[in-house]
């Protein structure tokens, strides 16, 4: 089958036209002018923008996490995805101290084959690292084209690993020429203000930001950096939430040491406010690091458009407010971490980044598509409008006016965090592998169809 996408305004990381896409197959077979095909499906984008399908570089479907699971399976949660334009995700792989990282990247893969409907790759957590672990991240790289390792400087105890395994790691990250994704925080200074949080009573969500704040943020990113210009490892900074912790990556990067900053949208348009909301309503918004202050979205918003943060993603993890979130009525700690997002992501970017004057649409494509592939090593099958490309496409309508509801949402959580803010825009047509998926924000598709994305190194 052939689909002819006619007169839509094409828009890459680098380009801006009118033009035509012929899609043959699942691929991409021409952009140009005025072209014709004779037997192909015609969708006719006028007035639209012509955009290549977006990657969300960090969310969490599968997620054990303080004794509960994300409510979220591999269907559901790429379903919302594709309603929202994202076609191809990569998932964190977060298995325990005890588990062994290939049992845990077997697990996480076969759950997305059976259910995911869109292409997805994964980013495999660190946790252990014995001598079994070392070897079994060789294999996975040179056998089933895992690219990036994720680590924790935060969760004590549980999620973090010593420094000098991190040292070990990021030397052999170097030698295999793969990424090192890594959560920035004090594993120890987070504990410590934890511990005295909750001594002192202060047990409700509104704690949760005081006790890991900027400063500890920062040191994450410092400590990190220095391994990184150690070791020379290419490192990846998620889910950086404020001014401070992006001029210490900028520092390092002055200094050398490859290394690349991602934003997630809840801290580009919710506030801590949010997460002191009363009756416990804030719990809805405990995610780590936290929301910050308003006054940050300017900064990382600049920071988005003159290039010091590569990517937004979402780190989406979807936790149900009543049965899940509700564990923590009394103690913040023992809220499960995060806000659900991959549904909205893009209308957000393009909604307060773009139609509010704060970035560029081409902006808005490189950090929410084209710069994920090219770091993860996907580019140019993703993540670009060109010859032989996937034919993972996006028609969106820009003149689209409305608000973020929960009831909208293909996701299985049982809130929105973005509940009642202006929307402008959505995807008019999602195509996956050239397939109609999505229509008018909601999944179209027939279920599964994901396949998942072996990755190449970096060197």
């Amino acid at each position: 089958m052939s689909v002819l996408i006619k007169n839509g305004r094409v828009i890459t990381s680098d380009s801006d036209c009118i033009a035509d896409v012929l899609i043959e197959g699942k691929t991409i077979a021409k952009v140009g002018e005025s072209l014709e095909c004779s037997d192909a499906e015609v969708i006719d984008a006028t007035g639209k923008y012509v955009l290549p399908g977006f990657i969300d570089p960090h969310v969490h479907i599968h997620l054990p996490f303080m004794g509960t699971n994300a409510i979220d399976d591999h269907a559901s949660a790429t379903k919302a995805a594709l309603a929202g334009g994202t076609t191809t995700l990569i998932e964190m792989i977060c298995p325990g101290p005890d588990d062994e990282p290939k049992a845990a990247f077997e697990e996480w893969k076969a759950l997305a084959e059976a259910g995911a409907c869109c292409d997805f790759s994964f980013h495999l957590s660190v946790v252990r690292f014995d001598e079994i672990a070392k070897q079994q991240v060789r294999d996975l790289v040179e056998n089933e084209g895992v690219a990036s390792f994720k680590v924790f400087l935060a969760y004590k105890g549980a999620l973090d690993i010593a420094d000098e395994q991190l040292f070990e790691l990021m030397e052999i990250a170097k030698e295999l020429g793969v990424i090192i994704t890594a959560h920035c925080e004090n594993a120890e200074a987070v504990d410590a203000m934890q511990k005295r949080f909750i001594a002192e009573g202060k047990t409700g969500p509104q704690w949760h930001e005081p006790s890991r704040p900027r400063c500890v943020e920062t040191d994450g990113v410092s400590h990190l950096c220095a391994f990184a210009e150690l070791t020379g490892a290419h490192v990846y900074i998620v889910h950086t939430s404020c001014q401070s912790a992006v001029e210490q990556a900028m520092k390092a990067r002055d200094r050398g040491v490859n290394v690349c900053v991602e934003a997630v949208a809840p801290h580009l348009v919710l506030d801590k406010t949010y997460a002191e909301r009363l009756d416990f309503e804030g719990a809805k918004y405990v995610m780590s690091p936290p929301l910050r202050d308003a006054q940050e979205h300017e900064y990382l918003w600049n920071a988005l458009a003159n290039g010091q943060m590569l990517t937004i993603g979402t780190d989406h993890a979807p936790f149900n407010f009543s049965g899940q979130k509700d564990m923590g009525r009394d103690a913040f700690t023992l809220i499960p971490n995060g806000i659900p997002g991959v549904q909205e992501r893009v209308d957000l970017v393009h909604t307060y980044g773009v139609c509010m004057g704060r970035i560029t649409l081409q902006d808005m494509v490189a950090t929410c598509s084209t710069n994920a592939a090219k770091i993860f090593g996907m580019y140019p099958r993703k993540g670009e409008i060109a010859v032989g490309s996937d034919a993972d496409l996006v028609i969106y309508d820009p003149t689209y006016e409305g608000v973020f509801t929960q009831d909208q949402s293909e996701s299985q959580v049982d809130y929105n965090g973005y509940e009642g803010m202006p929307r402008k825009g959505r995807p008019m047509i999602v195509l996956r592998g050239g397939e109609i998926v999505a229509r008018d924000g909601r999944y179209v598709g027939l279920g599964g169809g994901g396949h998942y994305i072996p990755r190449n190194p970096t060197h």
